[in-house]
């Protein structure tokens, strides 16, 4: 019998065939009119623009982003192929902040295709296509990038804007100390006759000591006839020392992002208070207890109150013999924050007597994320496989146009990141950059925020601050300031934030 749990049914299989198939971008003629009107209205299916869907969950808030973003890059390059075949790509800065692994949602993105309409298609939230008129470059200029088109590294640097080693200097290094070797650049440089931006490629290859590849660019393109003259379009120098090969362009970023924002956390962060007493300390960690727990487990979505925590801290809360317990959502993250605060406190510990803060957060990092979210496996809600090692699949953040980096990049990059954090000098940098990377870089599928928040405080114990809240009273401003720097680069609004609520912290202590 046709009823409509029948039909939703038949055209909820119909919606999954076609996600099986990989599909995002759901064209109008992809599913029967009466199945595609129904999945609508149900929820299911989110109109983009005209003829054009994406998947969606019936319990979406109006205007969260979370899908949207998620969904951007494959919807457009489904609806791209599906409009334009295989001739389109997108531009070269957008080429090459792809390559080296910028994610970010574009509010417009760029894309050249001889077929193209020379105006703008809006997409939902604010974004764009810009499709422009262009040939395409050659064949061996182009790649695929994780299902979107795009140049070559090579072609994406030899065809970059000018503008870009102003506006994203830390990207096109990253690019730059990835090259092989020159030839991938020679191609395309000797192909254009392009002796202009052969003279500002092999200043930059110099900027970032790749002395032999700004050597050959010259030498090639003079024995070609061309006359180049050298010029550095960076507007400093390249503030690290690469290897001779950069075994990821993620490291490199990572590596370039740090020491570009510590002076901007130095020049806004309050100054080092003196060292603490460990036993004063201790007693002040364990008499937050109750608000942090409160405040951070609220960020997060969970509605959790004094009473339950309390509950918690007691050991009334008994998910063996208490079906209500074993199933509760707060209850679980509840008692997951009060094992994993408990750990980070004898953390703590260690770094008010002595031991490197990088070091000892390496280390006991993984039974934090496991305290956290053992009560989970003791329900029976996660599997134990769940709780080992880093996250095993693309993770996407609620309402950020930030993508954190592929699963083949954490297992670099957080070895990087825990090494930079131990030999960073300045406690200032380790709380601020600490935090704001470890969050950026997204390494659990779960549980990011509070990690990143237990992280700060160890590193605010290793330069003598006080254990500090982030209120869910400031969740927006906390929110936007993470979205900034993870974004735009921008770390000041985020330093600025960190360090009012540090300095709130440590009034409250006095008092």
């Amino acid at each position: 019998m046709a009823t409509p749990a029948n039909l939703l049914a038949s055209a909820l299989e119909q919606l999954r065939a076609l996600q099986m198939a990989g599909r995002v971008a759901i064209r109008s003629g992809d599913l029967p009119r009466a199945a595609r009107e129904r999945l609508v209205r149900n929820g299911f299916l989110q109109q983009v623009m005209r003829g054009w869907y994406l998947p969606a969950s019936p319990g979406e808030q109006a205007g969260d982003t979370t899908a949207w973003y998620a969904a951007f890059w494959p919807f457009v390059a489904g609806y791209l192929d599906s409009r334009l075949g295989t001739d389109w790509c997108v531009s070269a800065d957008q080429s090459l902040l792809l390559h080296v692994g910028d994610r970010t949602v574009p509010r417009q993105l760029l894309v050249r295709s001889p077929r193209g309409n020379n105006k703008p298609t809006p997409l939902l939230h604010g974004t764009s296509v810009f499709d422009v008129r262009l040939e395409l470059p050659p064949p061996e200029e182009r790649a695929v990038i994780d299902g979107v088109r795009a140049m070559t590294l090579g072609a994406s640097l030899v065809h970059a804007s000018p503008g870009l080693y102003h506006d994203r200097a830390v990207d096109v290094r990253a690019a730059l100390v990835t090259i092989p070797d020159a030839s991938d650049l020679l191609r395309p440089l000797l192909a254009g006759g392009k002796s202009k931006v052969a003279g500002r490629l092999a200043g930059a290859l110099r900027n970032v000591g790749r002395e032999r590849g700004a050597d050959e660019v010259l030498a090639a393109m003079r024995t070609a006839g061309y006359i180049v003259q050298e010029n550095d379009p960076f507007e400093d120098a390249a503030p690290v020392i690469f290897s001779s090969r950069e075994r990821s362009p993620y490291v490199g970023r990572l590596r370039l992002q740090w020491a570009r924002m510590r002076p901007m956390v130095l020049e806004h962060f309050l100054p080092a208070p003196a060292s603490p007493v460990a036993a004063t300390y201790l007693q002040q960690v364990d008499d937050v207890y109750r608000a942090d727990a409160y405040h951070s487990l609220s960020i997060e979505g969970y509605t959790v109150s004094d009473a339950l925590i309390e509950r918690v801290r007691s050991g009334l809360w008994n998910p063996e013999h208490n079906e209500q317990d074993r199933l509760n959502r707060n209850a679980l993250a509840a008692r997951g924050y009060w094992q994993a605060f408990r750990r980070v406190k004898e953390s703590v510990a260690r770094v008010l007597a002595g031991e490197n803060a990088g070091v000892v957060a390496e280390a006991v990092h993984g039974d934090w994320y496991r305290e956290l979210f053992g009560p989970s496996v003791a329900a029976g809600l996660l599997n134990a496989a769940d709780l080992a090692g880093y996250r095993g699949g693309q993770v996407f953040i609620r309402c950020s146009m930030h993508v954190p980096p592929p699963v083949e990049a954490v297992r670099d990059l957080m070895p990087e990141f825990f090494a930079l954090l131990a030999a960073e000098p300045e406690p200032a940098v380790r709380v601020v950059l600490g935090h704001f990377f470890f969050v950026y870089v997204h390494p659990y599928m779960d549980g990011n925020g509070r990690m990143g928040r237990f992280l700060m405080n160890l590193m605010l114990a290793s330069g003598g601050w006080p254990w500090t809240v982030v209120t869910v009273d400031t969740r927006e401003a906390y929110l936007a300031a993470l979205e900034e720097a993870s974004v735009h680069q921008d770390i000041v609004p985020f330093t600025r934030f960190l360090a009012g609520s540090a300095t709130a912290s440590a009034r409250m202590h006095r008092a």
